[in-house]
């Protein structure tokens, strides 16, 4: 009948034949942390439902040991003179010497390890998969809740989805703001012949992008002839923006917009250059 013992360093479990433990007085050394014990005395009775193979590999004879330190053995292989020797150096060496070497197992091979692992119930193997999947999916809606301007803006037709996902989150999808995609190509500030203080900017605002981007702000600095600045001031989208476009559908991919601004300078110096700049509010 064969029997389990057990580790009594890491626990791990072993099966061993009645005539191992007899032939070899139970001393065996753990495969796995390398600790010597002695499999009787530690036996483990392995529950009814559990049925694992273990691996248990042939354990050297250790009586050898103790042959080459046993005076009195009656061993074939050793003559008298080999007896007297043996039992004349082990006599010169101290108690805690001859301790050490009668224990010394680093000759005994080590029991290969068959693991006995449970396998996962079908339930736990359908919790894993749920949870993979769970987190699989918040993680694709963080990538298209960070780049839904991006998607949107390349992907037109995956808008309306996105558009309902962010009716959930409580989100909105505005344009592409890429400021470095804008440039002012002209311009050109003309005076009103019927009244002075009325002056007109013409600008040509032109688009680099592969899709549609949101209007920029405008900002107008007039100054002297030593380009001190006189007055200042920013034109939102809807100040220059036309009656027939449409601030929400933005400006159309490499397309150019003539932009008309006027102004009252009735309250300034006259003005002897102007300067043009583009940016988005944060």
């Amino acid at each position: 009948m064969t029997d389990i013992t057990q580790c009594p360093q890491c626990g791990t479990h072993y099966k061993i034949t009645p005539e191992q433990s007899r032939s070899h007085k139970g001393m065996v050394r753990c495969g796995h942390c390398k600790t010597v014990f002695n499999a009787v005395e530690h036996r483990y009775t392995e529950p009814a439902q559990l049925d694992l193979p273990l691996v248990l590999d042939d354990i050297a004879d250790v009586t050898g040991l103790h042959q080459v330190y046993n005076p009195y053995s009656t061993n074939d292989q050793f003559s008298a003179n080999d007896q007297f020797s043996l039992s004349q150096s082990y006599s010169t060496i101290s108690p805690e010497a001859a301790a050490r070497l009668a224990n010394d197992f680093s000759h005994l091979p080590d029991v290969h390890l068959q693991p006995t692992v449970k396998p996962p119930s079908p339930r736990q193997t359908f919790l894993l998969k749920l949870g993979i999947v769970l987190l699989g999916l918040v993680l694709l809606l963080q990538i298209l809740y960070l780049l839904r301007v991006e998607i949107a803006a390349r992907l037109p037709g995956a808008k309306l989805g996105l558009t309902r996902i962010c009716a959930v989150l409580k989100c909105t999808i505005p344009l592409p703001q890429k400021i470095d995609l804008l440039s002012i190509e002209s311009s050109e500030m003309e005076t009103d012949p019927t009244q002075a203080n009325i002056i007109t900017l013409h600008a040509l605002l032109r688009s680099r992008a592969p899709y549609a981007l949101a209007y920029p702000n405008i900002e107008l600095t007039l100054t002297d002839a030593q380009e001190n600045p006189l007055a200042r001031r920013t034109f939102a989208p809807a100040d220059y923006i036309s009656a027939s476009d449409d601030e929400q559908r933005g400006l159309a991919a490499n397309r150019e917009a003539n932009i008309k601004l006027h102004l009252n300078t009735t309250d300034l110096k006259p003005a002897a250059g102007y300067r043009l700049f583009l940016y988005y509010p944060q």
